[in-house]
């Protein structure tokens, strides 16, 4: 998979290795100036190098899957590949760390998920979202609320009949960010992210406190 998206061009690319050793390969100039070099300091500053063991390649360009998934980031075998068109710094260091939290999952599954705790959580905050979103009229089945894995049809009904911009604020206290709602990977990915984007904690740590509690144990553990 990763070949299919290094064909050659004639545009200069940019080819490099961080300090831990991970190749970062800018196949597409980043948009707004940003300069890759620089946030992946940034990114290496603030994640511990245990949680980039998992981490081969990181692919920067506009990749065709990226618009046929509708999506604008994914980690696959060792590579993270991430779209070159970004808002800003926040917004790319955003989308890094949050593939290196996917990347973890399979070494760290047990430690995430294995005495079901955080499923818990998950489930019993998609039920309160069910709550307010049936006593706002926006309804839908229940078994939806209940899988844990990624549904692109509730994902369609969160986005696109509800919106996330109305559902950020129906969801505030409850869930980190609408994408955190629509699977129980994304629920961890999500929170992985606002632990190392904000270190302060508090956000997390009074939103989704078993998902704090096990960022915080995995970040503490050699």
């Amino acid at each position: 998979m990763m070949l299919s998206f290094l064909k050659e061009s004639n545009q200069k690319m940019n080819n490099f290795y961080t300090p831990t050793g991970i190749n970062v390969y800018v196949k597409d100039p980043l948009t707004n100036g940003l300069d890759m070099e620089e946030i992946i300091d940034v990114v290496e500053t603030r994640i511990p190098h245990k949680f980039l063991s998992e981490v081969e390649m990181i692919i920067v360009g506009d990749l065709e899957e990226f618009e046929d998934r509708e999506i604008n980031a994914m980690y696959k075998d060792g590579c993270l590949y991430i779209t070159n068109q970004q808002d800003d710094a926040a917004d790319l260091i955003d989308d890094i760390i949050h593939e290196v939290a996917h990347s973890l999952e399979e070494p760290y599954g047990l430690d995430i998920y294995g005495d079901k705790k955080l499923e818990t959580e998950f489930i019993n905050k998609r039920g309160q979202l069910r709550n307010i979103l049936w006593q706002r009229d926006f309804k839908a089945q229940l078994s939806f609320f209940m899988n844990t894995e990624y549904d692109p049809e509730f994902d369609d009904f969160l986005l696109n009949k509800i919106g996330y911009d109305k559902l950020s604020i129906l969801m505030q206290g409850l869930f980190i960010s609408p994408y955190a709602a629509t699977s129980l990977r994304e629920y961890f990915a999500t929170g992985f992210t606002e632990f190392f984007m904000h270190p302060d904690h508090r956000l997390l740590k009074s939103v989704s406190p078993v998902l704090y509690k096990k960022l915080k144990k995995l970040y503490k553990d050699d």
